[in-house]
This record gives structure tokens, C-alpha cells and sequence, in this order.
């Protein structure tokens, strides 16, 4: 069998760094990917199929199938051929009719389109826009909110708390704070239905109260544990009483940084008196409606997604005690929350929103 010939590869300088952003970039294709590596490779000067093959750990025909690919075509050639089958029923006219029509209109009498009026609108099937839907990642049908701090502050307090989080200070610990309130302890009307294959957990849709507690919680960003204190109501009184709790909870040689929202109880009179008789308390307050920089939240929403949710408590005692449960087993395998972004990638993520949100409207 006749080796393979080597087709010669001489690269151009835009063709070298599309290749190279192909093999570097986390989205690309893997299969893309390889293709883009065995060209390169193949362009080293000297390289033969079988030394390129080799080093890749490939076939030799498959080296010596893309280098000729390449040759022929060039980038293009790259891209897979196109295949046998039946021809497309779907044209490009009505892909287009489908996402315009979704993007720029509604139904009468109906806030969103649906697969059904929107097949029946344009005269196609119902899953030939639920695919069209799908490549194009539309979603009708589904909602997010957002809500932009107009808080004059905004830069300076992003700064200081990412700071915070990523360069913590020396000789010090950095604690978010916050109160989870009105938490309802609350029982089922009726025995729940327990889950069983083919069917879900059920419990009744109606259910009795028995009142509510308040959860203080301070979160050591570093070390994943939380200090936490149940009151029956949050003033200004149960977070001072709080931080007494979290200052003789924490070594005395210590500063203390404790980051928090900008709630009344967090600034009122008497806490400014006892942060006077506590000079190593330092406060940093988050952003108006900026709660996402504050970890703590990421505590809370695990506490609520494994215990409270879907747990049943007969009494505000039983409530506290589930709660006081779950700290115990979170601080003696504490898993702390690693913040990742940067201030200045927070900025801009947050100035191109703004940007494209603004544009919408015109």
C-alpha cells in the first residue's frame, strides 16, 4: 500500500491565529479543535505525516486526510463535508419568520408566543419551532428579573468588599452578615405521601402555621463556618445582642470585618455606640439591592433548599432546633465559598449591561 504523500503546509499569519484560538478556546469543537492542531503541526517545518501522527497519537490517514484538506481548501476545508440524507423541509426564510416573529411580537390575547400558536401562526409543525426554539435558545415562555443599585457609591463599595474577599487583610477575619426573617415554622394538614418509585413526595397544598423565628448568621469567608443566633424578632436589640455573640465567638486578637446590607437595624443609634466600645468591629456595607455580593446569601439559600423548604415543624422550637442542627453539621465540614471575579470584571460586566439594556429601548 503506497505511504500517504505529504502535502506541503505553508501558513499565513491569519490563518496561524484563527488555528491557534481554535485549539485555545474552551467552545470550540473538540473535533474542530484536533483538526486545527494536526494543520499546525503539519506546518512545522520538516513535519511529516508519520512524525505528526505520532506525536498526537492519531492514524496516519487521518493526519494526511485534514493536512490535504487544508491544502485544497484551506480553513474552510476543516469544516466537516456535508452529509447524505433527505433534503431540508425547513428553509432558511422560514427559520428567519420563526425568531422574528418571537423576538418582535406577541399574540392576541396572550403575553408570550407558544409552540402551538406560533406553529399554527406561520403554518409549521409544533416541533419544528420547538427545534428552531432550541438552536436559537429562545424561551418564551420563561422570565428573569434583575435590578440595577442606584446606590451614588456603587464602585467604591464593589472595590472594598471584593477586596475584602480576595485580599483579606492580615490579622483579621472577614465575616457576611445578615438575617434571614420571618422564617415559618409550619405542618401539613394531612400525613405526607412518602416517595415511591413513579411517584413524587406529596404533601398537601394547604398547611397550619405555628409561628416564626429570625436567623442571625455571621459566614467566615475563609473558613466556611457560620455563627448563628435565633431571635423571635430582628431589631436593632437582637443584632446588637448578635454581634456580641459573633465578638466573643471570634480570637480577641483579631480585627473583625463584617460585611452587611444597609438595613435601619445595621445603623441605628445603639449599634453606632457599641461599635464605639468595639474598635476592632469594622463594618462594610454592601450596595443598595446588591445582596449577591454578600456570601452569606449562598449559606442561606443552601440552608433553605436542605432544611427548611421542604421541612415540617410543629412548633417555633422545633424550627430553631433544625436550624441550630444544620450549623452544627455545616461547621464541622465547613465547604467555604471561593469568590472568583474580580472588581474590575464585576465593573465591566455590569457598565456592558447597562449598555445593552439602554440600547433595547431605541
Amino acid at each position: 500500500m503506497a505511504r500517504p504523500y505529504a502535502v506541503a503546509i505553508e501558513l499565513k499569519d491569519a490563518d496561524r491565529a484563527v488555528l491557534l484560538e481554535w485549539v485555545r478556546r474552551r467552545k470550540t469543537a473538540q473535533a474542530l479543535a484536533l483538526r486545527a492542531r494536526i494543520v499546525l503541526a503539519c506546518a512545522e517545518p520538516g513535519a511529516t505525516n508519520t512524525a505528526v501522527a505520532a506525536a498526537l497519537g492519531l492514524s496516519l490517514m487521518t493526519v494526511s486526510k485534514w493536512r490535504r484538506r487544508f491544502a485544497q481548501y484551506g480553513l474552510s476545508g476543516l469544516d466537516d463535508a456535508p452529509r447524505s440524507g433527505a433534503p431540508r423541509a425547513i428553509l432558511d426564510e422560514q427559520v428567519e419568520a420563526v425568531i422574528t416573529t418571537t423576538l418582535e411580537s406577541v399574540p392576541d390575547g396572550a403575553t408570550h408566543w407558544s409552540t402551538r400558536l406560533l406553529a399554527t401562526h406561520l403554518g409549521l409543525s409544533q416541533t419544528a419551532v420547538s427545534r428552531i426554539w432550541r438552536a436559537f435558545a429562545l424561551a418564551p415562555h420563561r422570565t428573569e428579573g434583575f435590578k440595577l443599585s442606584t446606590d451614588p457609591h456603587f464602585v467604591d463599595k464593589v472595590r472594598d468588599i471584593v477586596g475584602l474577599y480576595l485580599h483579606p487583610p492580615e490579622r483579621a477575619l472577614v465575616l457576611c452578615v445578615d438575617e434571614k426573617p420571618s422564617i415559618q415554622a409550619q405542618s401539613d394538614t394531612a400525613p405526607a405521601i412518602p416517595m415511591r418509585p413513579g411517584q413524587l413526595e406529596r404533601h398537601t397544598y394547604d398547611y397550619i402555621r405555628h409561628g416564626t423565628t429570625d436567623l442571625f448568621a455571621a459566614l467566615d469567608v475563609q473558613a466556611g463556618t457560620v455563627i448563628a443566633e435565633v431571635h423571635r424578632r430582628h431589631r436593632s436589640v437582637e443584632f446588637r445582642h448578635f454581634l456580641q455573640t459573633v465578638e466573643r465567638a471570634t480570637p480577641a486578637e483579631l480585627d473583625l470585618h463584617l460585611v452587611l446590607d444597609n438595613a435601619s437595624t445595621h445603623k441605628s443609634p445603639i449599634i453606632q455606640r457599641w461599635l464605639l466600645r468595639h474598635p476592632r468591629v469594622h463594618l462594610h456595607f454592601t450596595p443598595t439591592s446588591s445582596s449577591w455580593i454578600n456570601l452569606v446569601e449562598c449559606w442561606f439559600s443552601t440552608l433553605t433548599a436542605r432544611q427548611l423548604r421542604r421541612g415540617r415543624f410543629r412548633s417555633t422550637r422545633a424550627l430553631e432546633n433544625a436550624i441550630r442542627s444544620y450549623v452544627a453539621i455545616n461547621n464541622t465540614n465547613p465547604k467555604p465559598f471561593i469568590w472568583t471575579k474580580t472588581a474590575d470584571e464585576i465593573l465591566q460586566s455590569v457598565a456592558e449591561f447597562c449598555i445593552r439594556t439602554s440600547d433595547s429601548h431605541h
